[in-house]
């Protein structure tokens, strides 16, 4: 099969690599939701000795803190500089526990079925051509009883108001043409994609910034950003 990525993407984050665990760089609000995401994560599921998977993990930042919480954690993704960054991160922190792998979500799927605890997928699903295998991956990857957590930006005016012209253009919080507002994606899409992959939907949670505060919150208003938690029937 076709590899389902985006050149272009791949390139922009590797040319980005060497400033994500810089957490005043354009990685900043990665860094800044990561506890957010990862108290989220845990709310459903504890970490501690979980097989976890991370897919489309760039730099590293939340398979690093899931490993730190306990798990036995692999990050993924068809980048090769963050993933680089990302391991020597490891080593130079320290963390146990971790392993990265340049490899598709599709190629593992077919390598490892039933093999994970614990699957994320954020910030990833707007980048690439073909979320919907993605999902499907996601579905085959986690073992029955595990959970799949996701999370990429609702498709509406309101989203392509404060996810690009607000937060690329006004506040230049993410470099300009970080974001493609046609490969946003509505929460009924992908339910919907969750379902066709034998997932079935258990929660879903918006993810808010305040400009003032300058500060991120979990809430109801799924707007624009927005992660689903999804199980995978024993």
């Amino acid at each position: 099969m076709t590899t389902n990525a985006d050149p272009q993407e791949l390139a922009k984050f590797g040319e980005l690599a060497h400033r994500w665990w810089d957490p005043e760089s354009e990685f900043k609000p990665l860094h800044q939701i990561n506890p957010l995401r990862l108290a989220w994560i845990e709310s459903y599921c504890p970490l501690a000795g979980k097989t976890v998977l991370d897919v489309g993990c760039g730099g590293g930042i939340l398979t690093d803190s899931m490993a730190r919480r306990g798990a036995n954690a692999l990050g993924i993704d068809l980048s090769t500089k963050p993933l680089k960054v990302a391991q020597l991160h490891a080593m130079e922190a320290g963390t146990e526990n971790v392993e990265y792998r340049e490899i598709a979500v599709e190629d593992l799927a077919a390598e490892r079925p039933a093999s994970f605890d614990v699957v994320t997928c954020m910030e990833m699903l707007e980048h690439v051509p073909d979320p919907a295998s993605v999902v499907r991956a996601l579905g085959t990857l986690v073992k029955p009883g595990g959970w799949v957590f996701l999370s990429t930006l609702n498709r509406n005016a309101k989203s392509f108001l404060l996810a690009i012209v607000g937060a690329e253009y006004v506040l230049k919080m993410l470099p300009a043409g970080t974001h493609e507002y046609a490969r946003f994606l509505k929460p009924s899409e992908l339910a919907q994609f969750c379902r066709d992959a034998g997932l079935e939907l258990e929660a879903s949670k918006g993810l808010t910034f305040n400009p003032l505060t300058q500060r991120y919150s979990l809430g109801a208003d799924t707007d624009v950003n927005y992660l689903l938690a999804c199980r995978r029937q024993p």
